[in-house]
């Protein structure tokens, strides 16, 4: 048999590892996905998609710097591979670092101009920016791509409440439970874009929502302790901002308003202590 042939019957087997470990990937066996992946790269370690498979199957094991060092090998052997350029995004934005993450999903959609989820990674790195319009703009753009993008329209939602749009929030979390009734996010999200406007009954029953699907929405208990303190309902409000507190230690705006709370219902000593806590935690609440 000649050397050719040896490669040839390489590839081939290489190509089957993974196939299998694919399939273990979508699974959620993320060990036996890497097995199979590691056992691909040995037979042909110019495999890119064996490197990407073990790099998302490394993201799903939380092992991000692993995750990131296969997806750099995938791209270096196809840098045309927009997937990896996505991923490597998504696994740089769980580390903060949002510029690679801009930097590698512009890549992937210079690459794959219809590609609606880079859009969207992209979208969520500029949210946590602080870039509203920057984030507004991407989401619109995966949205016109697949209008039934759930997290496409939550995403644009808080970064519309976040500039100030409760009415365009409200409008885009509206669509995204519509898409999916499962997204506690949206319901918090739309809960305090009604209390802002006023409405808090509404949001109450948003946050109501939130905490049936997912009991560990800090975000949800404060939105509904801020509502129900705006309704005169003190103990209803602190009770809700221990719990938000007890599931988020180190939130400085639950602290602040929980001990204002605590001063409107003559609870002093308690105000002082949550307000002292809070400013530790964020110097700048002192300013406000």
């Amino acid at each position: 048999m000649t050397r050719s042939n040896f490669l040839h019957d390489d590839d081939a087997a290489a190509t089957v590892q993974v196939v299998v470990g694919n399939t273990l990937l979508e699974a959620g066996d993320y060990d036996g996905a890497i097995t199979y992946y590691d056992r691909a790269i040995a037979l042909a370690p110019y495999e890119a998609d064996a490197y990407y498979g073990r790099g998302l199957a490394k993201h799903g094991k939380s092992d991000t710097d692993g995750a990131i060092t296969d997806y750099d090998r995938a791209i270096a052997l196809a840098p045309s591979h927009a997937d990896a350029y996505r991923f490597r995004a998504v696994a740089k934005q769980s580390k903060g670092d949002y510029d690679g993450a801009n930097a590698d999903c512009s890549r992937a959609i210079a690459l794959a101009p219809d590609y609606a989820e880079a859009y969207y990674s992209r979208g969520v790195a500029r949210a946590e920016q602080g870039d509203y319009d920057g984030a507004i703009a991407d989401c619109g753009s995966a949205i016109a791509l697949n209008p039934d993008y759930a997290e496409a329209y939550s995403v644009r939602g808080v970064s519309a409440y976040n500039k100030g749009d409760p009415d365009g929030a409200i409008a885009d979390c509206s669509r995204a439970i519509v898409l999916n009734p499962s997204d506690a996010d949206s319901y918090s999200t739309r809960g305090a874009a009604k209390g802002r406007l006023g409405d808090c009954d509404g949001a109450i029953a948003d946050c109501d929502c939130a905490i049936a699907i997912d009991p560990s929405q800090a975000d949800a208990y404060s939105i509904r302790g801020a509502a129900k303190g705006q309704m005169g309902n003190y103990d209803g409000a602190i009770a809700d901002f221990d719990r938000a507190i007890t599931l988020a230690p180190y939130d400085a705006e639950a602290y602040f308003i929980r001990g204002s709370v605590k001063q409107i219902n003559g609870d002093y000593d308690g105000a002082v202590a949550d307000l002292d806590r809070a400013i530790a935690l964020n110097p700048g609440l002192a300013e406000d």
